[in-house]
């Protein structure tokens, strides 16, 4: 976490329990309080709270985030009554947090454990569940020396796993108040599809998809490298060269790039690499005339998407995805791509990704280590689009209905 994240993450949860936030949480005794890490962590979360304020319009919601790239993406969420950091995780804060809000259940998101508010809670007697959870053998819970954490998951009222493996490991651990319900997020992607669809039907002259229809317009194969790092751009800057020499059947192929981290130094690096026939979204998304964007796009085979909060829309224009991560701590989120009927490729390090490699046994997705497995990687699903597409919608399609589940028992 770089300096300027970190010190705003420290007077984010400074603030949380000020004089001005205090008074907030206080009206709002009685809420769910749903906790999540960062945003990836919030979108499990999402059709929950958004099923919950539909069918129980009068509950009230707080959300509260680790992350500052969470609690900025969110703070304006327009379907919770209160979105906070989460205080420091101190005993004292615990309790001068759950005195103020008094919630009437507390609901946190995949990895989150903390042992100040979990053992809290217990003491409160106040319902706890974790969500889309997911368990290994090497996590601390399971190592001789971590009997301390594993007590906490008794702190639990129930937690709902992603799969058997985790509910077994559990079980075999003297966890059993725990039950397999699936990853909430294959339900959120398919609901953003349906919405992007629909958007896509109904488009205005000024809506933030009409650069990217206008950039992927009769191109037969077209690209979505999502949330890329520098090693993702340098393989994928190499795929599009070699493209230029060899372009086959007259078949033109354009790249969607994605960056993770959109700051100016990443997008330097970029440009430095891209050289050539590329553009920015923010170069053609403002007041150009409609002549010149046209012929702007046209003639790039390359678009730098340089805004945030667009990806899981863009994948909509693609015929097969590269998701980034896979040559650093690990790659994102694959079933935002798979929900659309792409085909999937990424990085070696996908092992902890249990819809990874759910997507790999469909024969949906690839996994590279190297330039040539991107390129015949990239070649066969870019091909082979429709059929391997198919299998990925599908593997989707069958991991639906957590939220449902978890509605029913909670709700």
């Amino acid at each position: 976490m770089g300096t300027s994240k970190l010190r705003t993450l420290l007077r984010g949860q400074c603030a949380s329990l000020d004089k001005e936030h205090l008074p907030v949480l206080e009206r709002l005794r009685g809420a769910v309080w749903f906790h999540a890490a960062s945003v990836g962590e919030f979108e499990q979360a999402r059709t929950l709270i958004e099923r919950l304020k539909r069918e129980q319009p009068q509950r009230k919601v707080v959300v509260t985030f680790f992350s500052p790239s969470g609690y900025e993406a969110r703070k304006n969420y327009e379907h919770a009554d209160a979105v906070i950091y989460l205080p420091f995780a101190t005993r004292r804060n615990a309790k001068r947090f759950l005195d103020a809000l008094q919630p009437s259940m507390a609901i946190f998101i995949k990895y989150e454990f903390w042992p100040a508010y979990l053992r809290e809670l217990k003491k409160r007697g106040i319902a706890t569940y974790s969500i889309s959870a997911i368990f290994r053998p090497d996590q601390v819970f399971f190592r001789w020396y971590g009997k301390s954490q594993l007590r906490l998951l008794h702190c639990f009222t129930h937690i709902y796993v992603q799969d058997e493996d985790s509910r077994r490991l559990l079980a075999e651990h003297g966890v059993h108040e725990c039950s397999v319900a699936g990853d909430t997020r294959f339900d959120r992607v398919n609901e953003i599809v349906g919405n992007v669809r629909k958007k896509v039907d109904t488009l205005l002259g000024n809506d933030k998809l009409v650069p990217i229809i206008q950039f992927t317009e009769d191109c037969e194969r077209v690209i979505v490298a999502g949330s890329t790092w520098p090693e993702d751009e340098v393989l994928l800057k190499q795929y599009m060269e070699d493209l230029r020499w060899k372009m086959e059947d007259g078949k033109r192929t354009k790249l969607i790039l994605v960056p993770h981290e959109i700051n100016e130094e990443h997008l330097h690096s970029i440009f430095q690499l891209f050289q050539g026939r590329y553009t920015t979204y923010s170069a053609i998304s403002g007041p150009v005339p409609a002549i010149s964007r046209r012929n702007i796009l046209q003639h790039a085979d390359v678009l730098v998407m340089d805004t945030i909060g667009l990806l899981s829309s863009v994948y909509n224009f693609g015929h097969a995805a590269y998701i980034g991560g896979g040559f650093g701590v690990g790659i994102h989120n694959t079933i935002e791509a798979a929900v659309y009927g792409l085909p999937v490729v990424f990085g070696p390090n996908y092992q902890h990704f249990r819809e990874a490699k759910g997507l790999i046994e469909a024969g949906a997705a690839r996994s590279i280590k190297n330039y040539e497995e991107l390129e015949a990687a990239l070649e066969t699903a870019l091909d082979q689009h429709e059929i391997i597409g198919a299998k990925a919608a599908a593997y989707v399609q069958s991991e639906l209905g957590a939220t449902d589940k978890i509605f029913k028992d909670l709700f």
